[in-house]
């Protein structure tokens, strides 16, 4: 883990994204404001085993996502080692993130540092999602646990303003989904459950009982949406109907620690039937013996770290519940550092396709989210 944050400390925090690509002036140009061929141009890149973005312009940069996890990660070490450094280090960067909201908005929120095209919608540069708001968010609840500073927590409680007052709502009788962001009304499971996580991770501090209900109608919404077997689609939209293991994670993770955060343990026994039915479907379909990590739940092919990352994390979070989970996460992140580490230039690959790997040294995507993962088995 030390080879790995050598690599994260000494670039500066700055690094390409596999999504990146339309940081390129010549890329955008050409994309002529379709979608479509903004879509494409972004997933040429992504994939793309030979790193263009020099040749094309594309800057590298620090992404909020990926600071929002150092913070949490840096906070995360100081806790279990009383290590100044650390301490130093995420309130550096909790500082710049602070310095950098998106301040068109109801309350503190982040966007990427780039425009991003997905299959549904379309983010310019900056502007603010649910999914990096309420990461990096957590990031400042977790400092505010570590350092009792309170302006910690006025930052997490104004990042819950944002998702109040700037998310549009898709409802469904009483119950309702968050968007997004301010830009799109998708229904995407993983970003409305983190909105709830959230608002009830907050409510455990201030104890508004808006901050509770809208938690709760958010969390109902999605509990509708799980199939028999556990598994859950990424939304709503055609382009969303696929089950993936990363976003199987996030959406664990998320129930786990809203049922901590308001002990739905004791309160709420089909909340948990349904949390622990799709932890045994996460648990059985997308990882095997080795610890080699499925992308889909019928498709093994690309393997990407992000599911190995999100996998330590969900099966440390489920240790009370699962004898074996530590040990699977352990063999997991061992399985990473046998087949995807490069041991002389000190990071992971992005990506093994059937037939080509590819090596290109993004920073959060994987690695930030590695090195989260691995200081989380460390030190638990």
């Amino acid at each position: 883990m030390m080879n790995l944050q050598s690599f994260i400390d000494q670039s500066g925090y700055e690094g390409w994204d596999p999504f990146d690509g339309l940081n390129s002036g010549f890329v955008k140009f050409w994309t002529f404001n379709s979608p479509k061929l903004r879509l494409w141009a972004q997933q040429l890149m992504k994939r793309s085993t030979v790193n263009f973005r020099p040749l094309l312009g594309v800057p590298k940069g620090r992404n909020p996502k990926g600071m929002g996890l150092l913070a949490k990660t840096y906070t995360h070490m100081f806790n279990n080692t009383q290590k100044d450094e650390y301490k130093k280090k995420a309130i550096d960067i909790l500082s710049w993130l602070t310095e950098n909201t998106n301040k068109k908005y109801h309350g503190a929120c982040w966007g990427y540092n780039f425009d991003w095209q997905s299959a549904v919608f379309y983010i310019p540069k900056g502007e603010p999602t649910v999914v990096n708001t309420c990461l990096i968010a957590n990031a400042f609840l977790d400092a505010y646990d570590a350092f009792g500073d309170t302006k910690y927590l006025d930052i997490a409680r104004s990042s819950c303003e944002f998702i109040l007052k700037d998310l549009h709502k898709t409802t469904k009788g009483p119950n309702f989904c968050f968007s997004y962001s301010p830009f799109d009304q998708s229904i995407t499971h993983n970003a409305n459950l983190l909105a709830a996580e959230l608002l009830v991770r907050v409510h455990k501090y201030t104890q508004e009982s808006t901050l509770i209900s809208h938690a709760g109608r958010a969390v109902d919404f999605t509990l509708y949406h799980f199939n028999t077997n556990g598994s859950i689609y990424q939304g709503t939209a055609p382009a969303q109907k696929f089950i993936d293991s990363f976003h199987t994670g996030f959406v664990l993770t998320s129930l786990w620690n809203i049922a901590e955060y308001s002990d739905l343990e004791e309160k709420n026994a089909q909340y948990m039937r349904v949390m622990h039915n799709a932890y045994n479907y996460y648990r059985l379909v997308f990882f095997e013996k080795s610890g080699l990590p499925h992308y889909y739940y019928n498709n093994i092919y690309p393997i990407d770290l992000h599911c190995t990352a999100q996998g330590i994390i969900t099966f440390l979070k489920f240790k009370s519940h699962d004898h074996e989970a530590v040990e699977k996460a352990k063999t997991i992140a061992q399985w990473a550092i046998n087949n995807m580490w490069d041991d002389k230039k000190g990071y992971f690959w992005y990506q093994k396709g059937k037939f080509l790997t590819n090596k290109v040294a993004y920073l959060r995507w994987p690695n930030i989210w590695m090195f989260y993962a691995l200081s989380m088995l460390e030190y638990q």
